[in-house]
């Protein structure tokens, strides 16, 4: 990310100040090992009927692009999704804007999707989430498409954010389970969860 003072449109977004308890400077090797061990935990995780939507943003390290091959070598991958983004943001000259993000569909052999999905294609159209205080979050209308493409009761989300996955799944009438490192973060998912009247009756989930 390159320094200085930004203006325009996107003078105030959070993402040029990084998360508040990650960097994001992690080295690709050990960040590639982090990332397979969460991915590995949660397929231990998941029943034979259950999935992963695992989204991952380009990530670019010392002008070039990591490769993301490694990350996913081995695992059962059903499916890659695109979510294309109305419009997009660059602190950097050096790059085109990017309008994607990739969601690769990694599944266990039972899964499959609800009557109707299927019809979603696997190009997604979504606006970026712009009133978000946190960095990188996702809108809750493709969480929404997410969840209620599966029969899941549970959901886990091992890097909650702003708690968009939880708002989701509250909205939906399923049950979650939200992971977060940073306590400011939590206290912004909270008071979100706290405006959100489920379609269908919850019971109490926990984060932490």
């Amino acid at each position: 990310m390159k320094e200085g003072t930004k203006s325009g449109r996107w003078a105030n977004n959070p993402l040029q100040n990084g998360y508040a308890k990650h960097g994001d400077k992690m080295p690709h090797d050990e960040y590639v090992k982090w990332q397979r061990e969460c991915l590995t935990e949660a397929m231990r995780l998941i029943n034979e009927d259950g999935a992963i939507f695992y989204n991952h943003k380009w990530r670019v390290q010392g002008g070039l692009l990591q490769d993301r091959a490694d990350i996913m070598e081995g695992f059962p991958v059903r499916q890659i999704i695109i979510w294309r983004r109305a419009g997009g943001f660059n602190f950097n000259p050096g790059y085109f804007v990017p309008t994607y993000e990739v969601i690769y569909l990694i599944t266990k052999p039972k899964f499959k999707l609800v009557k109707g999905a299927n019809g979603h294609g696997d190009v997604w159209e979504f606006n970026q989430e712009m009133k978000n205080p946190h960095p990188a979050a996702f809108p809750v209308a493709l969480i929404e498409r997410i969840i209620s493409s599966t029969d899941a009761q549970v959901v886990l989300d091992p890097f909650m954010g702003s708690g968009t996955t939880a708002v989701a799944a509250k909205k939906l009438g399923r049950h979650f389970i939200g992971i977060e490192l940073a306590p400011e973060y939590i206290e912004i998912a909270e008071q979100r969860l706290n405006g959100v009247e489920p379609q269908h009756k919850v019971r109490q989930s926990k984060m932490f």
